[in-house]
């Protein structure tokens, strides 16, 4: 059972499995579309879950969240199942692979055989497209990965019902039914819409409020954690924001290519505009990783570094707080 699937690389797993599925139904949507119009965009500090010894992190939507609002803003049906037994989840598999449906899956990285060492953690967001199978061996298309490759079925079984938060059960989703056309440029409005109340909510945790929060919060962990704990939060902070879904300046770069690509279908100069600001915003982000990565690995030259770092992400908050104000406006 091999489907004729054509496996496009993408910057985010999630993405490049809603963009890869809609090219193969007849649909030319792009990685940045699919994120913008799903409302991936957010900044969250979440402090009762904790990944890996350290409270999480998100700059991206939960989980799922940004395929199910792509698809209801697009018009399209999406199937999603979970299963308590693997063999269910095998089945239901395999009877899509049959029809030549090929189809999303949400595992869990650590047990990937195929990610490198040093991208194998306990993170069970992960998602992938499964586009056949050569006796007991599944052909996968990874987004985040350059090539096709393929998993054996306990391999996949593994990776399916991993253990710990957002463990996947199984769970496996495709689209189902599609529109004529889709309707991008309603779409695109209500996306960046979602997106700029995220950003400004005016709750503590979130948004632009959420980094200012998260800032006195590095200020503070040195002397209320002690500098072994300030230093492991810290580089949470930025394993969240550069490696957990290859989201390169907390996805800052990935908006600012949905903003350049809506410009045109909306016929809105601003957009483009703002594509740029953004991008500078994302080069911010990456700065500040860059600084914080140095004081958690010991390599920093600066004495009053956890200050520094900290500021900068008030620089980053101030900066995103007008940026979605003018966004905000520029969709009105």
């Amino acid at each position: 059972m091999e489907i004729n699937f054509t496996h496009h690389q993408s910057a985010h797993c999630e993405n490049g499995v809603i963009s890869n599925l809609m090219k193969h139904h007849g649909y030319n949507v792009s990685e940045p579309m699919a994120f913008g119009i799903g409302s991936g965009l957010l900044f969250c500090y979440i402090p009762f879950l904790m990944v890996n010894h350290a409270p999480a992190f998100t700059y991206r939507a939960l989980p799922g969240i940004i395929f199910k609002r792509f698809a209801k803003r697009v018009g399209i049906k999406i199937k999603r199942e979970k299963f308590k037994k693997p063999q269910q989840a095998k089945a239901r598999l395999d009877e899509n692979l049959k029809n030549n449906n090929p189809v999303g899956l949400q595992v869990g990285v650590y047990n990937l055989v195929y990610f490198p060492d040093e991208y194998r953690f306990h993170f069970n967001a992960h998602n992938l497209v499964v586009y056949g199978k050569e006796n007991d061996t599944y052909l996968i298309s990874d987004p985040v990965m350059e090539t096709v490759t393929t998993l054996t079925e306990k391999e996949l079984e593994k990776v399916r019902f991993a253990k710990g938060a957002f463990a996947p059960k199984g769970h496996i989703y495709y689209p189902v039914d599609f529109p004529k056309e889709l309707d991008l440029e309603k779409a695109i409005v209500k996306g960046i819409k979602h997106t700029c109340k995220d950003m400004l909510a005016p709750i503590p945790v979130l948004g632009v409020k959420g980094i200012r929060h998260t800032a006195k919060l590095i200020r503070k962990w040195p002397k209320k954690k002690g500098v072994k704990k300030a230093n492991h939060y810290l580089g949470q902070i930025v394993r969240m924001q550069e490696e957990i879904g290859t989201g390169g300046g907390g996805f800052r770069y990935i908006f600012a290519a949905f903003l350049q690509e809506s410009s045109k279908i909306l016929n809105k100069p601003d957009l483009s505009e703002l594509s740029k600001e953004m991008t500078l915003i994302g080069d911010s982000w990456r700065d500040f990783a860059v600084d914080a990565s140095r004081i958690y690995k010991n390599r920093s030259a600066k004495e009053d570094a956890y200050n520094h770092v900290a500021l900068q992400l008030e620089v980053i908050a101030d900066k995103e707080e007008i940026f979605f104000k003018k966004l905000k406006l520029a969709i009105k």
